[in-house]
């Protein structure tokens, strides 16, 4: 079977790495689908929909011999190995041979193959083509700041991105090109959306070594990379900023929710019990304030004494150490695990607003509502607040295996 390893360890035969999931992506699609090769772990006793899309041979139900499967299988190599000239020589040979022979069906599976093969061909060429490296800055001013999103670009292909936020001036722009390259590689081509001094210029080719250039484009290929840029800018800036609006109109909050904790509990049959503790700050995680807890004093996998437990040991210090206090609490749960920790912070005298997320049907929780919220998962405050749950669960889940794996090993 082919399928897509993020590791390249264990069994099997491994070709990569590619640049961009996009291009790995590209490519897997290509061969699989060229070859038939199948995608499933065991072979099930049914043929599945790929099979009657055409997508694969169909070895589940004897469609093809291990024989012709095996041929199948060595082709998909060569081409991922790059070697689709000789690939596409040899199989227009058996083409020729099938259609001699009256095999005709199999004559138009080569042919459709081979038309894959050399569309695969075709893009390897370009990329090998490009034989330089860009990077494209784009930025937009929020108020008194700067969001600058870099993309990198190698061959052709998207390999990263980067994104930054200072505060704006007179020439921020060239500031942060001076700064910027001074640390880092300056590229052959720069793509920016504006004019900047000749003297830049002559700076990047200095550190480059060779003459670098700088593009404002206008139409094609280069002025579609920016555009991406400005889009995926956009979205970050904004797309956050449009998810912490929805939150505070669907739970009626006085202000937006720009920091929020969320908790979670873990254990192993009532065993390792700890909670975890997530902060979200302007709709991104802040894991400089991530706190996780040892559960002490419950016994059991008692869910809801832990909450309490976490909730109270959490905001009585901050309260003793006049910290901030976020604004909005999120519990891991239904209604009881919201009821063990209001009563908490009702002790303690916390006045923050608090809900429950719980898990099976997403449904938001607030103190003294009989019934959850009218809102679907699917809607944009719901899917922030899994988001932020979940990271919360994945935080705990990690501790939980930690403690685990140390007491195995003492």
């Amino acid at each position: 079977r082919i399928r897509i390893s993020r590791k390249g360890q264990g069994q099997g035969s491994f070709y990569g790495p590619f640049v961009s999931a996009k291009e790995r992506g590209f490519v897997y699609q290509i061969v699989r689908k060229a070859f038939g090769l199948r995608t499933c772990k065991r072979l099930p006793k049914r043929a599945c929909l790929r099979y009657h899309l055409g997508h694969c041979s169909g070895p589940c139900i004897g469609k093809i011999s291990k024989r012709d499967y095996q041929a199948r299988v060595e082709r998909a190599k060569s081409a991922l190995s790059g070697r689709t000239a000789e690939l596409i020589g040899s199989m227009r040979e058996e083409m020729a041979i099938r259609a001699g022979r009256q095999d005709f069906e199999r004559a138009m599976e080569l042919r459709d193959e081979i038309n894959a093969l050399e569309h695969l061909q075709e893009r390897q060429r370009v990329e090998q083509n490009r034989k330089y490296d860009q990077d494209v800055l784009s930025y937009l001013i929020d108020g008194e700041s700067v969001h600058l999103m870099l993309f990198k670009v190698y061959r052709g292909t998207l390999t990263g991105k980067e994104e930054y936020q200072f505060p704006s001036s007179d020439d921020f722009l060239e500031e942060f090109i001076v700064q910027y390259y001074s640390e880092n590689e300056p590229p052959e081509e720069l793509i920016v959306s504006e004019a900047i001094d000749g003297s830049l210029v002559d700076f990047l080719s200095h550190l480059k070594g060779k003459k670098a250039r700088v593009t404002i484009p206008r139409q094609g290929e280069k002025r579609e990379l920016l555009l991406l840029a400005e889009k995926n800018l956009e979205i970050s800036v904004f797309g956050d900023q449009a998810k912490l609006v929805s939150l505070q109109e669907a739970l009626r909050l006085p202000r937006k929710p720009e920091v929020i904790e969320c908790f979670d509990i873990s254990h192993l049959a009532g065993s390792f019990a700890v909670g975890s503790m997530v902060q979200f700050r302007k709709g991104k995680p802040d894991k400089t304030n991530y706190r996780r807890f040892r559960i002490r004093d419950v016994q059991g996998g008692d869910d809801f004494a832990s909450i309490a437990e976490v909730v109270r040991r959490r905001y009585s210090r901050l309260k003793k150490e006049n910290k901030e206090l976020p604004d909005l609490i999120v519990i891991d749960g239904g209604a009881g695990q919201l009821s063990s920790a209001l009563k908490e912070l009702r002790e303690m005298r916390v006045k923050v607003p608090i809900i429950s997320l719980a898990k099976k049907e997403e449904e938001i929780y607030l103190p003294g509502l009989n019934e959850p919220l009218n809102i679907k998962k699917s809607e944009r405050a719901s899917l922030y607040l899994q988001e932020i749950r979940d990271e919360a669960h994945r935080f705990a889940l990690a501790y939980n295996r930690l403690l685990r794996k140390k007491a195995l090993s003492e």
